[in-house]
């Protein structure tokens, strides 16, 4: 008899669902180094923005597939799609207002794009 932990499909779905937990685990690190590192408010919030709504997404995915459609896996998927509703919406609230309230750009910046469409109308 074969040991080997994957050959039956409770092992596969553990080991997929681990793969997809560090992946978004990798992501959250990035977005927090992102966070620390980048220069001003724009790029850190699109760092974290991005970074940490694919790698929670994918943690919830993980622990979806890891628990399956128990209890646990639905109260993931759903934190999951409703994470994916209200991050963007967020993340354009909070530069919009950064911005309308006078934060500058970084000063290596190329372009203003929000500022340029205000002076167009």
């Amino acid at each position: 008899m074969n040991n080997f932990p994957l050959t039956d499909i409770a092992g596969l779905r553990e080991f997929i669902g681990i793969i997809f937990i560090i992946v978004g685990l990798g992501f959250d690190i990035f977005g927090c180094l992102g966070l620390l590192r980048l220069p001003d408010v724009y790029n850190r919030l699109q760092a974290t923005t991005k970074c940490v709504t694919l790698g929670t997404c994918s943690i919830l995915i993980g622990t979806l597939i890891f628990k399956g459609f128990s209890p646990t896996g639905i109260k993931a998927i759903m934190a999951a799609v409703f994470l994916l509703l209200t991050s963007p919406v967020a993340a354009h609230a909070l530069a919009r207002g950064a911005h309308k309230s006078g934060v500058k750009l970084w000063e290596k910046s190329v372009c203003d794009q929000y500022d340029e469409d205000k002076s167009s109308r």
